[in-house]
């Protein structure tokens, strides 16, 4: 941390002000990897104080907080109605507010509040004081807060802090002249006048802020404008100039006008009062000395473990070089914790030697054979691999890592850079396939689906696989945001493991695990095989205690060795044809892309949000000129161009224009290109010419696989150019793929879980279950539903267990269909299917009283939205019990379908291959000849997979490319 550049300015963090924004500027939820605390708010937060404290290099720094709570203020007290309506805050921000109190307290950064008055009356407060006692002082209040503009003056200024990237925004006298035409002692005034719907305080009607500040700037204050008004009423002949509506409402608002100024205005001589990262005051008055940044003061170490905690690695190395250099300083020559090692600095810290850990490393046959020995007796192992690459299938071997019991482990490594001093690969091979391929030797991994595919890439079989800590950490809780091996051994054992980073670096230092000296690798690899076992010891009771055996036992772990088979196979893709795609839609890009141009009233980039915008919205007499349109809604840098405002656009009858269609083209065609074109060729692995992508068992809440590397799942079902992206995978020669996929799958488990008498006759019946939905919602006969009144039926049954709305449904089924006519169309659905409407109940009654809820094999998914205060954040808590419910219990039949199909297509069809799983579809590799046998199996299989009040139907195809299978 270098020497303040402005010690003689003091920052007042406006805090809630701050914690809100940051709330909302990151919508994509995050949780800490150790903790599972939401995160996504602390991020951002943390993200604007290190700009702060780099940009400004403050001398002086607090943040001011509201601490009264639900107890009002004494603007409650005169105004009851104040801030009555405002939403309780989301059930997640608290604990994030607390947990930035605590950083706030490490490093030495004072906060500040008083009970019965807001955060701006203690800014106010503080700025009154200084201004009297230091007026050389400058300060700056760190808010957008529009109220805190009265306190601005010629040491005073407000700083919008924005994105690290982008410049700040100043608000000093001069800025606020130049914005609003108004001194800082006619804010009161002006915001007197347009008054604050969120807070409650009446205002004028019809006055915003651009009317207000004009009236303001020309009268100078509100008795101003009524003097004026008051002198043209003694003189009716004078011309006014005030008149009309606006005058109207500024007479009938005269007697409410005193009461907005009164709450508008700031008090200046509140109790300010220091309080700890708990709110409770700590007996200290406000001193300038106690805001001053002073490394004394911080707990350097607690800061950066903290930020590392949370997972925040960017800001923890950011916060560690404003601390003084990097987030751990460079050893010098005499003090270097790695001697000669590879790389200077150490990314996450100095190599921490493990603790309570016996390990070795194996690089002679006798030591190995000893090791053999003592394992041949043992009554499980943890094992674990050591690669040079993320790619099981194709990942070369490093070394083995095996442990028999906790605190001990070996490493045996057949690559490293002491390639003299170490075992062949093939010995080492060869010695250790007897006992990983020994079934009664129990096997316990962290992600074994990786190591399994690498032993088997080299030849070993693994058998006897008894535990996966991965498994049983997500069977245990869906919702934590990370299972990786470090964080549960923090988060269960207490335990910091070495981080890979500080083995092999990362970024451009970054080197390959086989180029690691041992004495740095193997204790490190040692270490994992041990600590999984640890962790087995401690998650695997919990699966007991919380009843979720069985789910584990039966359906999760074998499942590891399925999406392991799907791993290695891998899929046939043929680069040629997905070259010809990409030559295709950049051609057809090309062209979308001229005709948008051509079609705007001025060039400009369709690749460009603003640019869009201003075509789009911009008046045609504008520089640069528009088409007119009426902007839908407002976004960060104005107004709106995302694929909701577009859609809208698209289909007003009003906008004559073709660009917000062309526009939707456009974007469609550009994301196929890049997300998939481009991807799923980089994908190819040159060794088999096919994509291997990873399944992940542990990446969703629901239980739902996901895929990664690339991202099959995204590849779109029902459009054309999704069709002809399947073109591109293939089947071997002599062999076909043959798609096996679940109809109607989720509507079929509504159907069993909720009992519903009508529709499960419906299924019964073999009917079209979309016509027959309708002729019950209709009241009308099956030959009679008409294609409107069949596609209703079908948005309502796809959108019921996502709580579609009647908004919802009127916007899916497009044209001018009236809301009002979408929520007839859910009434009728719900009271013909009364089953259902119950069920749904009874999923949030569930979740209500449980916190959670449960799938068809017992799957538990916590749901604490549901007891939120806020009534939006609380909706989402009861979509997501129903969907949980039903998407995680078709997501279990799928699960049982695979295990089944995976164990009994060895006997019915040897030469056959599983290799995808997409939703609700499986995908397999078969010869030929045996595509009608292998098929008839596998339709059995997977109608049998579970016994439902409906029965299971499965469609199927084959051919030589993925697109005949569809």
């Amino acid at each position: 941390m270098s020497d303040s550049k402005d010690q003689r300015t003091l920052y007042l963090i406006d805090g809630y002000a701050q914690f809100f924004r940051a709330y909302h500027a990151i919508r994509t939820p995050m949780s800490s990897p150790v903790t599972n605390e939401p995160t996504h708010m602390t991020f951002g937060f943390v993200g604007m104080l290190l700009k702060l404290l780099r940009t400004y290099e403050p001398g002086h720094l607090a943040l001011v907080l509201d601490i009264g709570g639900d107890k009002g203020t004494f603007r409650s007290d005169l105004y009851p109605e104040y801030k009555a309506n405002r939403e309780p805050p989301p059930s997640d921000l608290k604990p994030q507010v607390d947990r930035c109190l605590k950083l706030l307290e490490l490093l030495g950064i004072p906060i500040y509040g008083t009970e019965h008055v807001e955060a701006d009356d203690v800014i106010a407060t503080i700025v009154r004081r200084m201004n009297r006692t230091d007026p050389q002082l400058d300060i700056r209040i760190i808010s957008k807060d529009k109220d805190l503009q009265q306190l601005i003056g010629d040491h005073v200024s407000m700083v919008n802090l924005r994105k690290a990237t982008e410049s700040d925004e100043i608000i000093d006298p001069q800025a606020l002249m130049e914005q609003k035409g108004i001194t800082p002692d006619q804010v009161v005034d002006m915001l007197a006048l347009m008054g604050d719907t969120a807070d409650n305080v009446p205002g004028v009607p019809g006055i915003g802020p651009k009317t207000a500040s004009q009236l303001i700037a020309e009268y100078g204050t509100i008795d101003g404008i009524y003097a004026q008004i008051d002198a043209e009423a003694d003189h009716p002949k004078s011309k006014q100039s005030i008149k009309g509506k606006r005058r109207e409402n500024l007479e009938a608002a005269r007697e409410t006008l005193p009461l907005s100024q009164e709450l508008i205005t700031l008090k200046e001589d509140c109790d300010v009062v220091r309080i700890t990262a708990e709110k409770k005051p700590d007996g200290s008055d406000f001193v300038l000395e106690a805001t001053t940044i002073d490394p004394d003061r911080m707990d350097k170490a607690g800061i950066l473990d903290a930020l590392r905690e949370l997972g925040f690695n960017r800001h923890r190395d950011e916060m560690g070089q404003w601390l003084d250099g990097p987030s751990q300083p460079e050893a010098g020559p005499s003090e270097d914790p790695m001697p000669g090692s590879l790389f200077g600095g150490l990314p996450d810290g100095p190599i921490e030697q493990p603790v309570d850990g016996e390990y070795q490393v194996v690089t002679d046959e006798a030591a190995l054979n000893a090791v053999l020995a003592r394992l041949a007796t043992a009554k499980r192992l943890g094992v674990d691999t050591e690669t040079d690459g993320l790619t099981a299938p194709v990942a070369p071997l490093t070394g083995i890592c095996v442990s028999d019991e906790p605190g001990r482990g070996w490493y045996i490594p057949v690559r490293a850079p002491e390639e003299d001093t170490i075992l062949d690969q093939g010995l080492v091979l060869d010695l250790l396939r007897p006992i990983l391929e020994n079934p009664d030797i129990p096997k316990i991994g962290q992600n074994l689906k990786f190591d399994l595919n690498v032993l088997r890439n080299h030849g070993i079989d693994l058998k006897g696989i008894a535990g996966d800590t991965m498994i049983e950490s997500y069977v245990l809780d869906a919702t934590r945001s990370s299972h990786g091996m470090d964080a549960l051994a923090e988060r269960f054992l207490g335990r910091r493991c070495v981080p890979i980073s500080a083995i092999i670096g990362k970024g451009k230092s970054q080197i390959l695990f086989s180029q690691a000296r041992l004495d740095l690798a193997g204790p490190y690899a040692a270490e994992d095989a041990d600590v999984t076992l640890q962790l087995e010891d401690c998650l695997r009771p919990r699966l007991d205690e919380e009843g979720f055996t069985k789910l584990y036992e039966e359906t999760e772990l074998p499942l590891v060795e399925v999406l392991a088979e799907f791993e290695f196979n891998g899929i046939r893709v043929n680069p040629e044809e997905l070259d010809q795609q990409r030559d295709d839609l950049v051609a057809e890009s090309d062209r979308l892309r001229q005709e948008i141009i051509d079609a705007s009233p001025h060039p400009f980039s369709p690749d460009s949000p603003r640019q869009l915008a201003a075509a789009l919205f911009n008046a045609p007499d504008a520089d640069p000129p528009g088409l007119g349109l009426t902007p839908i809604k407002k976004g960060k840098t104005g107004p709106s161009t995302d694929a909701e405002v577009l859609d809208k656009l698209a289909t007003d009858p009003s906008v004559q224009s073709p660009i917000p269609q062309k526009i939707i083209e456009y974007r469609q065609l550009t994301k196929l290109i890049n997300t998939y074109l481009v991807a799923l060729r980089a994908a190819i692995q040159p060794s088999t010419g096919r994509i291997h992508a990873s399944f992940n068992q542990t990446g969703t809440a629901t239980g739902r696989l996901s895929s990664s590397d690339p991202n099959l799942q995204n590849i779109p079902i029902r459009t054309e150019i999704g069709r002809r992206i399947r073109r591109a995978f293939i089947a071997d020669e002599g062999h076909v793929l043959l798609a096996a996929d679940y109809s109607q799958i989720e509507l079929r488990m509504l159907a069993h879980l909720s009992g519903d008498e009508a529709l499960i006759e419906a299924f019964h019946a073999g009917a079209d279950i979309h016509t027959a939905v309708a002729s019950e919602v209709f009241g009308i006969p099956l030959d009679e539903v008409t294609p409107e009144q069949r596609n209703g039926a079908k948005m309502v049954n796809f959108g019921i267990v996502y709580g579609i709305t009647p908004y919802g449904l009127a916007r899916r089924l497009g044209g001018d269909t009236p809301v009002g006519r979408a929520s007839e169309i859910i009434d009728d659905y719900k009271a013909r299917f009364p089953g259902i409407d119950a069920f749904l109940e009874a999923c949030i009654l569930e979740a209500k009283t449980t916190g959670g809820v449960r799938t068809i094999l017992g799957r538990r998914r916590p749901i604490p939205q549901i007891e939120s205060r806020n009534p939006n954040e609380r909706s989402l808590g009861e979509r997501m019990a129903i969907n949980t419910v039903v998407q995680g219990s078709a997501a279990d039949l799928i699960k049982q379908a695979m295990l089944d199909v995976y164990r009994t297509l060895p006997k019915a069809s040897p030469s056959a291959r599983m290799l995808l799983q997409i939703h609700d579809e499986l995908v397999f590799e078969v010869p030929e000849a045996d595509a009608e046998s292998t098929w008839d199996h596998v339709k059995e299989r997977m109608e049998q997979a579970m016994t439902l009040k409906v029965p299971l139907v499965v469609d199927g195809a084959w051919g030589p490319a993925w697109s005949d299978a569809k």
